[in-house]
């Protein structure tokens, strides 16, 4: 099943079939990690389901898409191994053709938006790959994909659109569906269509029904608008889940899923941001925006999964550190834990201090803290005190205020920003 053109495009492309899962799962056995399968209870409990979450966050990558990259390479012939390959992809399917191509001697260019975070360029160009960045999402980069190819003849591996990629991808729901048959429902987060397709093909081999559901991004339903007949939206819009931000779905996958999903379900940020923050308080695991999409389509609807058995596919975690502590700072502030308080002091000995203390007293905790000597708006023997603080709760922060209003403090609230 190997397709050795130089171009995503296929005028007539094979479909891959149930047997061909198969076949990838033998092939890429212990070359990747058949990642844990857990329950959650503290999930299912806010979630009203029994929930269960594929943790494909703690491949090698960091992510599901090396299964494809490598059931793909594996299909060259000795000829197209010398060509090299090379890939557009905004980082997860880049760092997995990086990683095994770098294994098994293959030469691989990578072109990536220049909007691609730092942690994945900089992932891919330690696994030994050539990265080019340009364009300023993956249609822009195509321009340059499409230069290399001409000038290297080398092989394109597509990011979600081939039949191999497919196949590999589908072996993360046979997993799945072996660790717990009892499942009624997969949610599958969905960009080009890759991992969705895949596991559909291994859902087709399973011995009793499973509802399949995609999650999409709200600012990119490509797929959605594909399978309505609608057209996508030609905009590029910043989102948390760049895995997933694709504007042009698949042909290949389109046709897998048509009459396989039961329907795709669209997300906002701040439900993915949300998303994001529980794994981290409640699983104790790093998972970026696309790999919490299906997360945040179970609790934005409840109504469609209450009291059913769902396997959740936690399909990357590779997020920057940077924009990790800003989803779970901007968490506290959408919970009401965060609260930036203005308070007027005396400016003498002693006043910081017994701001300080009555805030221990109250049992907040201090995040930041800033005089503003300047302030024209105060008496010059005064100073106020920019403070911001995390409480349990709303009610709390409100606790807070009182208890410093009763020590006779001037304390106005201001938004946190």
């Amino acid at each position: 099943m190997t397709d050795t053109s130089q171009s995503s495009a296929l005028a007539d492309p094979p479909m891959p079939t149930p047997a061909d899962v198969v076949a990838a799962a033998g092939r890429i056995t212990g070359a990747v990690e058949r990642t844990p399968f857990r329950p959650s209870t503290t999930l299912s409990g806010i979630a009203g389901c029994e929930l269960h979450l594929k943790f494909e966050n703690l491949q090698f990558t960091a992510s599901f898409k090396e299964r494809g990259a490598l059931n793909r390479l594996l299909a060259l012939t000795p000829t197209e191994r010398r060509r090299g390959v090379v890939a557009l992809s905004a980082g997860n399917h880049a760092q997995g053709v990086a990683r095994h191509a770098g294994r098994l001697g293959i030469p691989a260019t990578i072109v990536m938006p220049v909007t691609t975070p730092f942690s994945k360029v900089r992932h891919t160009r330690e696994l030994g790959a050539e990265v080019v960045l340009e364009g300023e999402d993956l249609r822009g980069a195509r321009e340059a994909t499409d230069r290399i190819l001409a000038a290297t003849g080398a092989v394109f591996i597509h990011p979600y659109d081939d039949p191999d990629v497919i196949a590999g991808q589908g072996t993360v729901g046979i997993e799945m569906l072996e660790d717990q048959p009892d499942l009624d429902t997969l949610v599958v987060p969905v960009g080009g269509g890759g991992l969705m397709a895949g596991i559909v093909l291994a859902a087709q081999r399973h011995p009793h029904p499973v509802r399949l559901i995609g999650v999409q991004m709200r600012s990119y339903p490509s797929m959605l608008e594909t399978l309505a007949g609608r057209p996508a939206p030609d905009r590029a819009p910043p989102t948390i889940a760049e895995g997933i931000a694709v504007k042009t779905a698949g042909d290949i996958t389109r046709r897998i899923l048509g009459p396989a999903v039961d329907r795709i379900l669209l997300v906002g940020e701040d439900q993915v941001e949300d998303a994001v923050a529980l794994y981290a308080d409640i699983e104790k695991t790093v998972v970026e925006g696309a790999g919490a999409a299906s997360l945040a389509a179970v609790l934005g609807h409840p109504e469609l999964f209450a009291g059913h058995r769902v396997g959740l596919v936690v399909s990357g975690g590779n997020i920057d550190s940077r924009l990790l502590a800003s989803v779970l700072m901007r968490r506290l502030v959408r919970e009401g834990r965060l609260a930036h308080l203005t308070i007027t002091v005396s400016d003498r000995p002693g006043s910081l201090a017994a701001v300080t203390g009555a805030l221990a007293e109250a049992g907040a905790s201090v995040v930041d803290l800033a005089h503003r000597r300047l302030a024209t708006d105060i008496a010059a023997t005064s100073t106020d005190l920019e403070v911001v603080v995390e409480t349990r709760d709303p009610s709390h922060t409100d606790e807070v205020i009182g208890i410093l209003l009763e020590r006779g403090f001037d304390v106005s609230r201001r938004p946190v920003t």
